[in-house]
């Protein structure tokens, strides 16, 4: 049996998935970040983007957006505290493309009174789940 790892995935809606994985990937602030067992015990934000998990013994990863969180890791254990969490197969793509137009017009309207940081968080996230959303197609 290969060794392995407890894995959890929370946002503040749900938990979104709980089980062993053989490693973990995910876009951590400074790079994408490669979890296995017996990892060294590490606490990051995340960036908006893809957590790729390989559970033992299938063939395929489970996928999961995050809109960015925190990720704690233990040797034994990795949790992903997620500020906003979708399971891959629950993507939206054309969802994804307009809140990417709406935060660029927003960006683009200098004469409103927008939150110019919080339009900018919104384009990084739906460029992020756009990317996503590409990365879980050519898996399949």
């Amino acid at each position: 049996m290969a060794h392995t790892i407890h894995v959890d995935v929370v946002s503040a809606e749900e938990s979104i998935f709980s089980g062993e994985a053989e490693f973990v990937a995910l876009p951590g602030e400074s790079g994408e970040l490669g979890i296995y067992p017996k990892h060294t015990p590490l606490i990051t934000r995340i960036k908006p983007g893809a957590v790729r998990i390989k559970i033992s013994g299938r063939a395929d990863e489970e996928f999961v957006f995050v809109a960015g969180g925190i990720l704690e890791v233990q040797p034994d254990g990795v949790t992903v505290l997620a500020d906003t969490a979708i399971r891959g197969h629950d993507l939206d793509e054309a969802k994804a493309a307009e809140a990417k137009k709406l935060a660029e017009q927003a960006l683009a309207n200098r004469d409103s009174k927008i939150d110019y940081a919080k339009a900018q968080a919104e384009l990084a996230a739906a460029v992020a789940q756009l990317a996503a959303i590409q990365k879980l197609r050519q898996k399949r």
